[in-house]
């Protein structure tokens, strides 16, 4: 697998836009003081407890923490499938709590895109046009050179026209990334996008996520269990009790288990 962009113009483009890009940092998801409370009274659960963060253009950020820390709380309020009880959250920099279902849906077509542990891939389709499927139900026209430099850097360019279930699991989930990718997305959440493979297709999967980083400044928020595949990303954040207690640059798979060995014990 190529490690970087297939030498066509349309690349040479985002590449050049992301290099300028990268001198001007733009904050692309925020978070301020988010609280998600569920129920009410003696019974309320407050899985999140006033988190805040930022992430910029072309940052992967891992989240880690143990069972219950509110790790996937706070992926599903950042992507807008779930509204905080109180505080703020920003994409691209629109307020995204203000927003009515309508509009939600509208940025989340422009702006977020999804990587998942389990495929979601339509058994009966092709890889490209399980690939294509949300910007053609969205009535987007397919940038079809974006198409062919998204599906040589995912390394299935030979592969577009076989169904699922003649893909590995590892490339399943490269359709998948090429899905979140196609659309070009001010932010790809990967949810435990590893979580469902063996440790080589892990390996490989994990190169794919930080090569779009590192190609096209793709930022990318991840959660995982999984101290390999956090130690790829940029900065890691450790939750407990509903708070990013945490932070870690780029550091070792040994390095992310110390860490969140000292999380789990505080």
């Amino acid at each position: 697998m190529s490690a970087v962009l297939p030498n066509k113009a349309s690349a040479a483009v985002e590449l050049s836009d992301a290099a300028v890009l990268l001198d001007r940092p733009q904050r692309i998801v925020e978070a301020h003081d988010v609280v998600r409370r569920y129920g009410s009274g003696d019974t309320a659960v407050d899985a999140l407890r006033g988190a805040s963060l930022e992430v910029r253009r072309g940052e992967l950020v891992a989240v880690m923490g143990p069972s219950g820390s509110g790790k996937s709380t706070l992926m599903h309020i950042l992507a807008g499938l779930d509204q905080p009880s109180s505080g703020a959250v920003s994409i691209a920099g629109t307020d995204i709590t203000r927003l009515s279902d309508k509009e939600l849906t509208k940025l989340r077509r422009a702006h977020i895109g999804f990587v998942f542990q389990f495929f979601n891939l339509l058994p009966m389709l092709t890889a490209e046009e399980n690939i294509t499927l949300p910007l053609r139900i969205a009535g987007t026209k397919v940038d079809r050179d974006w198409l062919d430099i998204v599906l040589d850097q995912v390394d299935l360019a030979d592969r577009r026209s076989h169904r699922p279930s003649e893909l590995s699991g590892g490339q399943q989930q490269r359709v998948a990334i090429a899905r979140a990718l196609l659309s070009r997305p001010s932010v790809l959440f990967a949810d435990e996008p590893t979580g469902n493979l063996d440790s080589t297709t892990s390996a490989e999967i994990l190169t794919v996520l930080r090569h779009a980083v590192e190609s096209y400044l793709q930022t990318t928020i991840m959660v995982t269990h999984d101290a390999k595949a956090a130690a790829i990303a940029d900065r890691i954040l450790f939750l407990a009790d509903g708070r990013i207690v945490r932070e870690l640059g780029p550091s070792t798979a040994s390095e992310v288990l110390d860490a969140l060995r000292e999380v789990a014990n505080r």
